[in-house]
Formats: C-alpha cells, structure tokens, sequence
C-alpha cells in the first residue's frame, strides 16, 4: 500500500455566501492523501499498473473551477466523494483551506476522510 499525496492544489472557485463571495471567485488550496495499493506499478514501472494522481487531479480541478459552493464543508465532502469513486482507493482524506477567510488567520479550513 502506498499514500499518494497532492499538496497545496491551489484553484480558483466560488466559495461562500456573502454577495460579495458570490460575484467573485476565491482561491482555495487543496491537499489530498490517497490510499491505494501500488504494488503492480512498483514491479512493472508502468502507469497502467497504478492509481494516476494526474487524472484525480484534473477531475477535481475541473469540478471545483466550475462549482460553486456555499460552505468549505460542501466542497470538501464533494472533492472526498470524487476520490473515492475509484474503488482502488482504500482510504482518502482531503482537506481544503480557505486563505484569509478570517480577518487575523492566515486561513480556515475542513478536513474530510473516508475508508472503504
């Protein structure tokens, strides 16, 4: 088993509930831990053999540029709930921050995990 990491996805969305919030879109950063057995992929060198972190990846940047969100908690299960479509995925935690969310933090954020 190995944990594929995905560190500080940062994309563009709209994200809250204020008027103001959801005019503009606001950045996020996303990182995900992936659970998945990549034992084939070790003996053969071969991707086909693997769980692709670049597919996941464009998946979730797709939905989250063209979502919108009211709540950091929604976004969060939504991009779990993607993860863990593969049935290859054994464990998954994502967590996603929203910068300057409060006047004197750096940011807020939610993390999320599911098993299978």
């Amino acid at each position: 088993m190995a944990i594929i990491r995905v560190k500080n996805l940062l994309i563009r969305t709209y994200i809250g509930f204020n008027p103001e919030e959801l005019r503009n879109k606001q950045d996020v950063v996303i990182n995900m831990s992936i659970k998945t057995d990549v034992s084939e992929a070790i003996k053969n060198d071969d991707v086909d053999n693997s769980y692709n972190y670049k597919v996941i990846t464009k998946k979730v940047i797709a939905m989250v540029q063209e979502g919108k969100f009211k709540m950091l908690e929604n976004l969060t299960q939504q991009v779990l709930d993607l993860i863990m479509k593969n049935e290859n995925v054994e464990w998954a935690k994502v967590e996603v921050d929203k910068p300057h969310a409060l006047r004197f933090a750096e940011s807020v954020s939610i993390e999320l995990e599911a098993n299978r």
